[in-house]
């Protein structure tokens, strides 16, 4: 099961709105996280996590974006995949090397 599907992206985009819209009648940004996110029925520490990747992604805080995350991991999965692939072709040359080291040469 991915991680991440528990709440409608929907909800997840209102309760971010609610959240950059009264954060000025709460006392602390954590005061105002707890108290939309009860009232929507979720974690404060969820909201807070959706509201840190808005920052990220509108550039008002530092970090990869959602977008350069997801180049990323397609990277790196592209990168496991090609050490796989020379690893494999680095034991079949080494294969080939020997057979052919035991017949005699035409």
């Amino acid at each position: 099961m991915s991680r991440g599907n528990r709440y409608s992206p929907e909800l997840r985009e209102r309760a971010v709105k609610l959240f950059f819209d009264h954060k000025s009648e709460y006392q602390t940004e954590w005061k105002a996280m707890q108290s939309i996110s009860q009232r929507l029925g979720m974690s404060a520490e969820s909201l807070r996590t959706w509201i840190r990747r808005t920052e990220i992604d509108t550039g008002e805080r530092p970090g990869l974006t959602t977008d350069e995350r997801v180049r990323l991991k397609a990277l790196e999965k592209e990168n496991r995949e090609l050490r796989r692939a020379n690893e494999i072709l680095k034991d079949a040359a080494v294969f080939f090397a020997t057979e052919l080291d035991g017949q005699p040469k035409r």
